[in-house]
Order: C-alpha cells, then structure tokens, then sequence
C-alpha cells in the first residue's frame, strides 16, 4: 500500500481537484429571475423590478436561506471515496491487487466526489429561489425562470 502512495503525483492530483473550483468562480454572477407580463398588467421598469428582486433576495438571506448549496463538497468527496473504494474493492476480489486497489479507487472517487460537490455548490439552492418567487409573487409578479 505504501507503494501507491509514494506512486500518487500530487501535484497532478491537486490540480485535478482546484480545477473545477477556480473554474466554478468564472462563472457569471448570480441567477435572477425572469418576468411574465400578461396583456392586462402593466410592465414595471427595469429599475423597479431589480430593486424588488434585490429585496426579496436580501428577505431571504435575512431568513436564513442559504443562496447556494454551500457544503456539498465535502460530503460528495467522502461518498465518492467510500463509492470508489467499495467499487475498487470489489474489483480486488476478481482480479486480485487487493489494498492498492482498494486505495487507488477511493483516492480516485473522492476527486471525482470532489469536482462534482464543487460545481454542484455554486448552483443556487432551489429554497432560495423558492423564497424569492415567493416574495416577488406577493409583490405582483409571475416569475417564469430563472437566467
């Protein structure tokens, strides 16, 4: 077991796990949502729908709602570790190489579990747009998406 470990290229696997995260924080800014206006209503300015938008984020944050699914990182990383050692593990039992195996699929998954709970956490939560839709309703607009 020891042999993989002097074996992994740290280096690589470092960037193999910053990598979505620096790319994560290219990403645009927040979403926001988008109106419907029907014939019998009448269109409120830009400025006014974005101050109200505005508001009802900041109502929500206020409340407690988290705006993104802060926190899946780590727990993707430890499922994709416990995925992957069980997979490498049940590969051992056929082709033989047991613990290196076994350590090389955990390793293996929980950067898989890594990357993927990276981009998965600067998505919006979907209680947070929940909230919001909720707030701009009350306020008299028909949310239609999100963009």
């Amino acid at each position: 077991m020891v042999s993989v470990i002097s074996r992994i290229n740290f280096p690589s696997l470092l960037l193999l796990l910053l990598l979505p995260l620096s790319l994560a924080g290219c990403a645009s800014g927040p979403k926001r949502p988008l109106f419907y206006f029907s014939s019998h209503e009448q269109p409120v300015s830009k400025v006014q729908s974005d101050w109200d938008t505005d508001q009802c984020m900041a109502l929500a944050r206020q409340a407690g709602v988290a705006e993104n699914r802060d926190g899946e990182v780590g727990r993707k990383a430890a499922s994709g570790a416990l995925l992957g050692g069980i997979a490498a593990g049940a590969w051992s039992l056929v082709r033989g190489g047991g613990g290196e195996n076994l350590l090389a699929g955990a390793v293996a998954g929980g950067a898989t579990g890594a990357a993927k709970g990276a981009i998965d956490s600067t998505e919006q939560s979907p209680i947070f747009r929940r909230y919001v839709e909720r707030c701009l309703r009350e306020r008299g607009y028909d949310v239609i998406g999100w963009k």
